[in-house]
């Protein structure tokens, strides 16, 4: 998951989104890929993830550091890694997610704590864990997600909620955006639904404006559409752009008030191609820069500055 900071904040600052881990049929990865921002220039971390892993959460406190939370290595995993800008040198918390898991999604509430929701350790689950910011510590909410899943996309409306989309538990594949309100951490199912029942999708935000929600697998093909939840009505559209190719267990993250990205993922094949879609207007490029690897199981965030 991508980290969202509200356009003309103070200290607010286009830096940089990052992408992590991922998987192909070779196997997986520990590398980090970085989109600089203004100029979308693509280039590869020094610092590695603690374990070639896929099936990854992303969620970033901007302009302090961003994290990468459970996964899978060839086990399901319980360790958050921590990228601290802006050196970009990766350490691994002490603090751990309540259960190894895989298939988990990241959002945040930037300055003030990150998220990893549902996942999978041998039973698929619906419970959610909080990173504290700047202690690091780990807390699980009382709340719940409305069923257990896991492949869900997520964004943030920061400083007001964050939004768990779609999911599966392979047997349904979900519709719904369950809310996170902020700061009381309380949960609610919104009246608006996805246009149809996913997983693998990734979520991104334009902050104060609108989230997105961006292709995935409803159980007959892999999807190029983009839903839109408007802010502050809640209410959902779908964009007239769509991804340059349909597919599914990708990652998104966002420069708010400039782009959102969308980077790898798997769809006739794995891709490592980069879309970006341009805030306001919502028109679709694709960056000449790629990912460093074809891969999909990815995670990512971002970076723009303290607010």
């Amino acid at each position: 998951m991508q980290f969202l900071a509200g356009v003309g904040a103070a200290g607010r600052v286009s830096v940089a989104g990052y992408f992590g881990g991922g998987a192909n049929s070779g196997g997986r990865f520990d590398t980090i890929d970085k989109v600089a921002f203004p100029d979308d220039t693509v280039t590869t971390l020094a610092a590695v993830l603690s374990s070639a892993r896929s099936r990854l959460a992303g969620f970033a406190d901007s302009g302090v550091a961003g994290y990468f939370a459970g996964g899978f290595d060839g086990a399901n995993l319980s360790a958050i890694d921590k990228i601290t800008f802006p050196g970009e040198t990766k350490s691994t918390l002490s603090a751990t997610l309540t259960a190894a898991r895989q298939s988990v999604t990241g959002l945040d509430n930037s300055g003030v704590a990150g998220y990893s929701g549902g996942g999978f350790d041998g039973n698929y689950l619906d419970g959610i864990d909080k990173i504290t910011f700047p202690a690091d510590t780990k807390t699980t909410l009382a709340a719940v997600l409305t069923t257990t899943v896991y492949n869900m996309g997520a964004f943030s409306n920061v400083g007001v909620a964050g939004y768990f989309a779609g999911g599966t538990d392979d047997n349904t594949y979900f519709t719904r955006f369950d809310k996170i309100a902020f700061p009381a951490d309380t949960k609610s199912t919104l009246a608006a639904v996805l246009t149809s029942g996913r997983q693998g999708q990734a979520g991104m935000a334009d902050n104060g404006v609108a989230g997105y929600v961006c292709g995935g697998f409803n159980g007959a093909s892999r999807l190029s559409g983009i839903d839109r939840l408007s802010f502050p009505a809640e209410t959902k559209s779908t964009l007239s752009a769509t991804l340059s190719v349909a597919r599914a267990t990708t990652a998104c993250m966002a420069d708010s008030g400039v782009a959102g990205y969308n980077g790898g993922g798997f769809g006739t094949n794995y891709t490592d191609s980069i879309n970006k879609i341009a805030f306001p207007a919502e028109t679709r490029t694709v960056l000449p820069g790629t990912l460093s690897a074809i891969k999909d199981n990815l995670a990512g965030f971002s970076n723009q500055g303290l607010f």
